[in-house]
This record gives structure tokens, sequence and C-alpha cells, in this order.
């Protein structure tokens, strides 16, 4: 019984075997997760829906298999009293001397020997039919595997013959071998997350024109805020607040371009993707509905979701919408890439002590720098500003915007 790679949907077509949980000759049950596969969204694991004993695993760990392809091989486990009465019935096949066959076997009426393996009534290839252990230890020390095998005995009975045929088989030709690198020169092939990434970015840089602005905010009222509620929500959880508070008031930026129409589509829900370095690279999973969320359930989500992304599993929707805090990696800015289909990205780099002027006096403050990138094809550069200045002035004077959301 063959277990082909099983479409594991959003429109994914391959998956590379991250590891394998059985190996061959194990006994595996149905529903028993027997791999984990890595798609371009997460690593998911793979249940098998047969029962019975693993004879083939197709692939190697590391290596992308397409949706429909063999991944695992799972023969039925016969008992033993199926097994001796399925090798009564083929008869011993004259394999040892002073052994006779079966009661069919002495038959006059001359059969037409089978071309191709024995079906039962279910459909399933029959065992190999070996009764000598002879043949079994011979198929064994030559490195044959029995169930490729056409028996050419009496009732489909493999002989020693037959083994020894097999044995005699030209081994089939090694793949040619890749070229060796340059001197000094390592290649690394893309996995499947990777080839996804580079597919999704190329694309993003080949049809949206983008443009790019930024500006430094005063963070310093909103680090006091989240000093003073050490328990309540953290800094990203309200710049996510801010961020989707500002998206409603600039429903364009929550959209995508249909070019093949010419039009913008926009979305009444937002999908709040967040942009996490995981074990696997740069993910983007999303909090579905953050219009509807408070802010300290913002702040829940997010950490749930980029707990689950750090360790490579991504669920959810596709963004509609993504916030990056690269600021986390100890930088200060980016022209970051937007995440196509969506038309923007926001993101805030370190928050540092910096000399800022206030009131006309001169002071510490803590400042960060806010960049934002969006697709020209949806908006101006008044539509761009309109959008971070309403984000800045959140961060800048956040109390007086809470009160307001």
């Amino acid at each position: 019984m063959i277990f082909r790679l099983p479409d594991l949907g959003e429109g994914l077509t391959e998956a590379e075997v991250v590891q394998w949980l059985v190996a061959e000759g194990d006994t595996v049950a149905v529903d028993q997760v027997v791999a984990e596969v890595e798609t371009a969204k997460s690593v998911v694991e793979v249940p098998t829906p047969f029962a019975g004993r693993v004879a083939t695993l197709h692939a190697a760990a590391g290596s992308t298999l397409a949706v429909g392809e063999p991944l695992i091989t799972v023969e039925e486990v016969a008992t033993a009293t199926e097994t001796y009465r399925e090798e009564e019935r083929a008869g011993s096949g004259n394999v040892l001397i002073g052994y006779g066959t079966s009661g069919a076997a002495t038959t006059t009426t001359r059969r037409r020997r089978p071309r191709g393996p024995i079906l039962t009534n279910s459909g399933h290839t029959r065992p190999p039919q070996v009764i000598s252990p002879l043949v079994r230890n011979l198929a064994r020390t030559t490195g044959v595997e029995l169930g490729t095998v056409q028996g050419t005995g009496r009732g489909g009975v493999i002989t020693r013959a037959d083994v020894e045929r097999a044995a005699a088989r030209p081994a089939v030709a090694p793949a040619a071998a890749v070229p060796a690198a340059a001197e000094g020169v390592k290649r690394v092939p893309l996995n499947g997350f990777r080839k996804a990434v580079t597919a999704a970015l190329t694309r993003s840089r080949a049809e949206i024109p983008e443009a790019t602005v930024w500006v430094d905010v005063d963070a310093t009222e909103l680090w006091r805020l989240r000093e003073s509620n050490p328990g309540g929500p953290g800094l990203l959880a309200y710049l996510a607040r801010f961020t989707v508070a500002a998206l409603r008031e600039f429903p364009v930026l929550n959209a995508r371009f249909d070019a093949e129409r010419q039009e913008i589509v926009q979305y009444d829900r937002i999908d709040l993707g967040i942009a996490v370095q995981g074990e696997r690279g740069l993910v983007v999973p999303a909090v579905a509905g953050a219009e509807t969320m408070t802010t300290a359930r913002l702040g829940d989500e997010i950490r749930r979701i980029t707990a689950d992304a750090r360790t490579g599993r991504v669920s959810g929707p596709d963004g509609t919408f993504t916030l990056n805090n690269y600021g986390s990696l100890g930088v200060d800015g980016s022209a970051a890439i937007i995440n196509h289909p969506q038309v923007a990205i926001l993101g805030f780099g370190r928050m540092i002590d910096r000399a800022w002027v206030v009131d006309g006096e001169l002071c510490v403050r803590k400042i960060t720098q806010m960049s934002f990138v969006f697709d020209h094809r949806v908006c101006d550069g008044g539509t761009a500003a309109g959008f971070m200045r309403s984000v800045a002035d959140a961060i800048e004077n956040p109390a007086s915007v809470i009160a307001r959301l």
C-alpha cells in the first residue's frame, strides 16, 4: 500500500522531508505520525492512513517531494495462520529434496504460469511465496529483496533459481555525480521554505512599484506607560494596536492590488501579520481579526503566534498587512520588501536614548525610527504620510489615543 504525499492545503504543491519518525521494518498503526515535512508555511506532521510494516521510505530526509509522489509504502502484516495457509496453497516448488508438493501440485493438468504478482481477494499483492529456508537464506546473503522477485515455481513460488537470477542482474547505475564546485566554493541547495521565500520576494520586487518613507518618533511616553504597568501589554502590543487604528483610518492600505482587473481589493477584516525570525528563517504569522481585539488580547495573540512561529509551526490566515519589529534584531532602520500580495509594510527600529529637543530644551528621550514601504499603485505620498503620522502621534501621546480606542 503506497501512501503518497497528500495535498497539504493552501495551494502548496511540494514539501521537504524534515525527518522520518519511523524506519523501514517498523510496524505502524493507522493515523500514526510517520514523518515531519516542511512546506512554504510551516512544519507539518504527516500521519499514515495504513497499518502494517513499513516496507519503503521513498525519500531521504532533506529531499523534496511533489504532492502525489510516493512517500511511504506499508505492507499488511499477515498473521502466522494466514502465512501458513498462503504457503500451503502455494506448494513447495520442489525446492527441498525429499519433500513433495502439496496435493494440488500433483495434478497432471498443465496450468499457465502467472505473469504478474498474485493478488489476494482484497486486491493487495500476496506475500512472497517462499517455503524453503534455503531460498530465504540465499536471498538474505545475496541482498535480494524477495518482494521484487517474480516466482517461476508452480503457483508462483520463488525458487532458488529465481533468487540466483535476481542476484545476477546488473545493479542500477548510480546517478551521475554533480560536478564538484570550484575550490573554495560551496553550493547550498534551497529547501522548500527558501524556495517559497525566494519566489515571493522576487515577485514583490518585480511587480510592486514601492516607495519608502520614514520618520524618527519620540517613544518616551509610550515607554513610561509600559513601565508603569509591568504586567500589562508589551510595547509591540501597543504598536500593533496603533497600527490597526491607523489602518481603519486608511483602509486602502489593508488591501491587495488586482493587476489583471486593475482594481484595489480592500478587506473589512484586519489580519495583522507579525514578522518573526524563526528557526527556518523569516516567517509572518497573522493575528486574525485584530481590529476586534483590545490591546491586552492583541498582546496575548502576538505572543502565541510568535512562539509557534519560532519553532516552525505557522497556521492561520495569511496577513492583510505586516508589522515588522526589526529593532528586536538590534538595528535602527530598514527598507523592507512588501509581503506580496499585500500593499504595505510598517517597521520599527530600536528604541534608544538620543538627544532630543523638547519645548526648546535639550534632553534625553527614547527615540525609534519608523519606516513605511507602500505600493505606489494604491496610494500616493500624502496617504502614506497621513498613515505614518497617525501611528507616530499615538506613540508620542498614547494616553490621549488609548482613550479614543
